[in-house]
């Protein structure tokens, strides 16, 4: 042996695997499982990779602190029995049958069954064991391939549900509500991480849109600005920064009185709108920009008068005209003015519309204002992105091919002040290629 170690052609690899059939040879894991058996039992969790792809570093590097962590517990006089198991359930699997399938919709799985749609993903599963065995094995790492389980074994199964059972009869778990990322083509939320995968500079909408104050004697609208039309239909509450300066201006060519942040004044349209609809969409004040929203300075005062400064903090509690019905048994506690230090003057107006459902800090300023509360939270999407019967003129719809006629029909009450397109980073599923959105789902 010293001889081999001296010469210039020692192979680790090759003396790796001389060790692995040594192990194979004397049952080497079989033994130490044996020889330890009334010792102190030692519970080791394996979480589970999917067999519908191959390891990949992630799984080598993880299993081989795994092992280092059962052989030292076994050293210090312990059984530790080690399992491996494969991850039967979510979106790897369900993914790839919904290629197979060209499945688009959840009425598609219903429509083909439920039972054959499950069959469908339980014939993949362990695609690949015999490649993740090997792979495995050739890192040399301990552990029982032949008694393995499967999360889609009923036993497993049960298991788990009674142990959520336990939790939940003892008042340890409630039903919620949290703002993920969320993926329309998957029909699934993402981790901020799998977000993170795929940024795509794209062009959306961009529109200014007017909340009349209730109240204001001069008439005044509060400017809000989004990306997202398609919240618009959700909105509940408009948000503020107590510690900014608002103005309420006079646009001296139309005479309509808006309020914005003083320092976003520049980015309302300075001339009298002209708009016109050609073929039944906006035709109107747009303009082209890339990266924030923002005007030109100069000449704005030409354009409009000031009437008043208000304080950000002045302007909470003030309510104002919905821009649409579709929340209306909620006026008693929506639709008025918020703050919250999250609105920032690099962008819009200082003024941020808020749809609880649809974003993350949307969501937490409404419940801490009491607008809504996590039990009367309704989420006006479904899990395929399409409006509900909820939102009844574009129900039934995909929530982005709806954006152009809800800009529509907000230029149709008269609340359009501003048209544009607006090109941003903005996140798509890495799996299916459709744009991320955030929305609220049920949590546990």
């Amino acid at each position: 042996m010293d001889d081999v170690c001296e010469g210039k052609d020692f192979s680790f690899p090759k003396q790796e695997e001389t060790i692995l059939h040594l192990w194979s040879e004397i049952k080497a894991f079989e033994t130490q499982l044996a020889r330890t058996e009334n010792s102190p039992e030692y519970i080791f969790y394996d979480g589970p990779p999917f067999a519908t792809g191959l390891p990949h570093y992630g799984h080598i590097l993880a299993g081989t602190i795994k092992d280092i962590v059962t052989r030292y517990q076994t050293m210090k006089g312990h059984h530790v029995t080690r399992r491996f198991g494969w991850d039967c359930h979510g979106l790897p699997v369900e993914n790839e049958i919904d290629k197979k399938l060209g499945i688009k919709k959840r009425e598609d799985v219903l429509k083909l069954g439920i039972d054959k749609y499950n069959e469908e993903c339980r014939s993949i599963v362990t695609r690949y064991v015999e490649e993740w065995e090997k792979v495995i094995t050739r890192t040399g790492r301990w552990i029982d391939f032949k008694n393995d389980y499967k999360t889609m074994d009923l036993k497993f199964m049960e298991s788990v549900w009674w142990v959520f059972a336990q939790l939940y009869e003892k008042g340890l778990v409630y039903k919620s509500f949290k703002v993920m990322p969320y993926s329309t083509g998957c029909k699934t939320p993402l981790s901020n991480f799998e977000a993170g995968q795929n940024y795509k500079d794209v062009p959306d909408p961009e529109i200014m849109m007017a909340f009349p104050v209730i109240g204001d004697p001069h008439n005044a609208s509060f400017v809000a600005w989004t990306t997202t039309p398609w919240t618009l239909p959700s909105n509940l509450a408009l948000c503020v920064n107590a510690n900014f300066t608002y103005v309420k201006v006079r646009n001296k060519f139309s005479g309509k009185v808006y309020i914005v942040a003083e320092s976003r004044l520049s980015s309302l349209p300075t001339e009298k709108p002209k708009q016109t609809v050609t073929n039944g969409s906006v035709d109107g004040p747009k303009v082209k920009t890339k990266g924030s929203s923002s005007g030109k300075t100069e000449n704005v005062l030409d354009s409009f008068e000031v009437l008043e400064k208000l304080s950000g903090a002045s302007l909470v509690g003030k309510k104002y005209e919905p821009l649409f019905g579709y929340f209306m048994e909620l006026s008693g506690t929506a639709f008025r003015v918020v703050a919250d230090n999250y609105v920032t003057d690099d962008s819009g107006t200082g003024i941020v519309h808020c749809a609880p459902a649809f974003g993350e800090d949307d969501f937490r300023v409404c419940i801490d204002n009491k607008i809504i509360s996590k039990e009367n939270l309704t989420v006006a999407v479904d899990d395929d992105g399409c409006f509900t019967a909820k939102i009844t003129d574009f129900s039934g719809r995909y929530i982005k091919d709806a954006d152009k006629d809800i800009v529509d029909a907000v230029k149709a009450k008269g609340r359009l002040i501003k048209y544009g397109t607006f090109t941003h980073s903005y996140p798509f599923c890495w799996r299916s290629g459709t744009p991320l959105i955030y929305r609220a789902v049920p949590s546990w």
